[in-house]
């Protein structure tokens, strides 16, 4: 068959109906149904491989067969006779690559981006995995367990809890009952369903329902090409099913779930939804309405979030999907006394939407947005490729995305209207709630819609210029100011000050003013504060440059200060802290203990978050004077990337010489960190399923220094973020499927659980050689520790192999450039290494990794690393009953689901009796409630 060029698009402008992607893209459906999706992106280097299959939770049809789309996200990374996972992880690694997948509704997205000389070695591999994978039925039931141990990582989170019990109390016949994870019985009884694994894999991963998308330095027809050699031969199948139609609804839905420990109550309002078209207006249109209405620009947001402040977290969401589904609308309450006023509000605003039309400024505003918000975020090959992955996956189409946007734009108020109309209605409602506390009994009776109507009513600063094509700009300003400069007792301050800059307004406008200022140009103005730094981020694209200077800008210059914009965000930090890190997220909250912990006693001894003490105590008083002290012409670093004119860099410099002159704040001196003797353990004792562990040790490399590469390169072999080809990895989640993952760091990472690669603008003075084990089952934790020390160790006195070395640092030469990748990690790895005093991150690293040996390397390991003095950090239930077996040196085991070679039980054995040797007096137990109270 030929293949047909999708042709170059017009360029694309707000609030027009040229196509928004402009790329020239070439396609092809081959013999066996099999798509190709080939669009030359403009980056050099790159090429990123998506491979969405359309088989997600919707197509698990039999009952008690849940989770399986999902399960399978995992085991096509067990490889082939030809590619067993080990040689296959060789063959991404060599590439330089970072690879993943996900799950949704509706598909399984595979992706891949790596340097572009490895197109055909990648194509080989996944074309083999795709038609010949191969797992016996002890490696199903050992990725089995770690599908529970996804799941059981995610029952810590009360929204994923929320959507789970929505969905199960909305369909009565239709797959979307379940979410991707499945039913947790379906999951608990997978390791019993061997053998329909290999059924719902035979009907599913076939040619006709899939496409491959090959994005970036490419060409055209010799990728299509390599797609022939390798995938032509796979066989097209012959499953035919119907996913069952659910019925029509039948009158309001009302659902409370319990939740075991403290977290603000949560409501959600939700109302049956279109199916995703490109032809038909529908779900386009309640999208669209339901963003304008519970938006960060409608009057409700304001009311709510900003005026009563009777709620911390306010969206909507309307997801795409194949089939009927829902649209929701998400709340979470401050006081469980408010939750009916919340859900009445949400539900007048959704009966006024059923009567009066939006405005059609309003509506061009909104189109303008969305149309804006897409291409800035095109700023990568990766991204690219994925946002075409999941508009692809509907009709295998590249031209589903640019006719979805066309339909967009050709919306009016009254499709908006009709949409309301049809389907924000009684019957098909569905309210949930989620609280530890009781809320008013009123909650359980539902108000209708139509009760509930309303009538109708230039500065002294060096700029560094990353100049390329890309239209959309992006600035960054770092300040050397951080939670390291927070005075004693207000711990706290230079976060909640960031956030008074960012989210607050201006004196001359407020907060919900500069919001929809911004909404019609997509442009974006947002901090984030570490320890020694505060860095505030614009985004907008250059067609919008001068307008938004107007209105960003002057938050940061003359920011606006209103008592009601501190109590709200002073409360939001305090949630942030208190109920977000440390009540609903055990991982993130145990690396953040490790790191105060070894860190006592010095500037660094808090969380960037503050401590609920110092938070309470803050003034709106102290972060006028902390910012009059830290946000000065002296004190900042820019940066600016985009299609960059003179003109921009001048007004930008302009606007910050509207800041005070002066150095800023006192610098700061590296903060001592207290090295562990022996093994010192604290346990924080948390009503949750699993058990969290964290350990390390201070370490004195930072970058620049002479062993950061080999470090670097250690910490990539023991365990990069996310990195399933890792060694400890390896050792405790595929070999023995004991967790989720294992990770190690020597830099700081804050917010590993939600991303892949770290931030950039969190460079520190003072970093800790550190080891994350993801959850474990309670009974496992002791063992946990012992393998991680155990396999830690042996390469500590055994050093790394030549072969080790070689592979782990040709794979870093290739993957800086994946790290550096997109607009905003390049510009800030650029600022950071002006802060370092390095060369730029890149050359630093392949100049480094270049002269490194591995007798270097091995060196710097014994001299810097330890598995004697460490201090450690668990989240469990039982803490005394861990404690015991901790101080008693108390044999561990593990039981298997399925049958493992006895070479592994019998070092199971010798690792579960070594003796750690923690005294009594080295472990602390910590109540959950007093973790970073003061």
């Amino acid at each position: 068959m030929n293949a047909v060029a999708a042709g170059p698009a017009a360029p694309a402008s707000a609030g027009g109906k040229a196509d928004v992607l402009p790329f020239k893209a070439t396609e092809k459906t081959l013999a066996n149904g099999l798509k190709i999706i080939v669009v030359p992106t403009g980056f050099p280097n790159l090429v990123s491989v998506q491979i969405p299959v359309q088989t997600g939770s919707r197509n698990e049809i039999e009952p008690g067969k849940s989770g399986f789309a999902h399960f399978f996200e995992h085991m096509m990374f067990r490889g082939t006779k030809a590619y067993p996972p080990e040689k296959y992880q060789d063959v991404i690694t060599k590439s330089g690559a970072r690879q993943n997948a996900y799950t949704s509704d509706d598909l399984t997205n595979y992706y891949t981006t790596f340097a572009k000389d490895d197109l055909e070695t990648i194509l080989k591999v996944e074309a083999d995995r795709f038609q010949n994978l191969s797992y016996g039925e002890d490696a199903f039931k050992t990725e089995s367990r770690a599908v529970l141990g996804e799941y059981n990582k995610n029952s810590a989170n009360p929204i994923s809890k929320m959507f789970e019990v929505q969905r199960d109390t909305a369909y009565t016949t239709h797959t979307y009952k379940h979410t991707t994870m499945g039913f947790i019985k379906d999951i608990e009884d997978m390791p019993n369903q061997y053998a329909y694994s290999k059924v719902f894999f035979d009907r599913w991963y076939r040619p006709e329902r899939t496409t491959v998308i090959i994005a970036g330095d490419v060409d055209p027809q010799k990728a299509i090409a390599l797609v022939e050699k390798y995938w032509s031969k796979w066989q097209k199948g012959s499953y035919k099913s119907e996913v069952p139609v659910e019925p029509a609804a039948r009158g309001a839905l009302y659902k409370h779930v319990p939740w075991p420990t403290q977290t603000p109550p949560l409501v959600t309002v939700g109302f049956r939804a279109p199916a995703f078209s490109t032809t038909a207006k529908d779900h386009a249109a309640l999208s669209m309405l339901l963003s304008l209405s519970f938006g960060r620009t409608s009057p409700l947001y304001k009311r709510l979030m900003q005026d009563e402040q009777k709620v911390d977290q306010f969206s909507d969401y309307t997801p795409g999907r194949v089939d009927a589904n829902l649209a929701t609308i998400i709340a979470r309450v401050k006081k469980p006394e408010d939750a009916v006023y919340v859900r009445d509000q949400i539900l007048q605003t959704v009966a006024q939407l059923r009567t009066v039309p939006v405005t059609e400024q309003a509506l061009a505003d909104a189109k303008s947005a969305q149309k804006y918000g897409l291409i800035r975020s095109l700023d990568n090959t990766e991204q690219i490729a994925g946002t075409l992955a999941s508009y692809v996956h509907y009709n295998r189409s590249y031209g589903t995305l640019n006719q979805f946007y066309r339909l967009t734009d050709s919306l009016t108020p009254a499709d908006l209207l009709a949409a309301a109309r049809k389907y924000l209605v009684d019957d098909g409602m569905i309210v949930t709630t989620l609280s530890n506390q009781a809320l008013p009994e009123s909650m359980a009776t539902l108000p209708s819609l139509a009760s509930l109507a309303a009538p109708a009513a230039e500065a002294k600063v060096d700029v560094l210029v990353q100049k390329s094509a890309l239209p959309q700009i992006r600035f960054k300003l770092l300040f050397a100011a951080g939670s390291a400069h927070d005075p004693k007792g207000k711990e706290g301050l230079a976060a909640l000050t960031a956030m008074m800059v960012a989210s607050a307004g201006s004196s001359e406008r407020k907060t919900d003013e500069v919001t929809k200022a911004l909404f019609p140009l997509a442009g974006s103005f947002t901090e984030q504060t570490d320890k020694e730094m505060t860095t505030f981020t614009g985004s907008i694209h250059k067609d919008n440059w001068k307008q938004y200077l107007t209105v960003a800008m002057p938050q940061l210059v003359s920011p606006g200060f209103r008592e009601e914009d501190f109590r709200r965000l002073k409360d939001s930090l305090k949630n942030a802290l208190l109920v977000d890190l440390k009540d609903n997220n055990e991982e993130e909250l145990g690396k953040e203990r490790l790191q105060t912990n070894v860190f006592a006693g010095t500037p660094y001894a808090h969380p960037v978050l503050g401590t609920a003490k110092g938070i309470d105590a803050i003034t709106l008083d102290d972060v006028k004077d902390f910012y009059k002290k830290a946000y000065t012409q002296g004190a900042v670093r820019v940066g600016i990337s985009g299609d960059v004119s003179d003109d921009m860099t001048a007004a930008l410099k302009q606007a910050l010489a509207k800041l005070p002159a002066g150095a800023g704040l006192p610098v700061t001196t590296v903060p001592v960190a207290r090295m562990p003797n022996g093994l010192e353990v604290e346990i924080i004792e948390k009503n949750t399923r699993a058990t969290a562990l964290s350990f390390g040790l201070p370490i004195e490399v930072r970058r620049g220094h002479p062993d950061f590469p080999a470090l670097w390169l250690a910490k990539t072999f023991l365990g990069e973020h996310r990195a399933s080809n890792a060694y400890l990895y390896q050792r405790i989640r595929e070999l023995r499927g004991m967790n989720y993952g294992d990770y190690t760091y020597i830099e700081a990472f804050p917010r590993g659980m939600f991303q892949f690669f770290p931030n950039p603008n969190v460079g520190r003075k003072g970093q800790l050689f550190e080891v994350w084990i993801r959850p474990v089952a309670p009974e496992n934790a002791h063992l946990a520790l012992r393998i991680a020390l155990t396999e830690l160790d042996k390469v500590i006195q055994q050093g790394l192999t030549e072969q080790q070395f070689e592979i782990t640092r040709g794979y870093l030469m290739k993957n800086v450039f994946v790290m550096t990748a997109t607009q905003d990690q390049y510009l800030g790895y650029a600022l950071d290494s002006q802060w370092y005093g390095t060369p730029e991150f890149t050359k630093m690293m392949r100049d480094g990794l270049s002269k490194l040996t591995l007798a270097d390397l091995n060196a710097a390991i014994k001299k810097h690393l330890s598995t004697k003095n460490l201090s450690l950090v668990f989240i469990t239930k039982d803490a005394a009953g861990l404690k015991e077996k901790l101080v008693t040196d108390a044999v561990s085991t593990i039981k298997y689901d399925g049958n493992k070679p006895q070479s592994l039980l019998d070092e199971d054995k010798v690792i579960g009796s070594m003796k750690l040797n923690i005294k009594p007096e080295a472990v602390k137990i910590t109540p959950a409630s007093a973790v970073f109270a003061e």
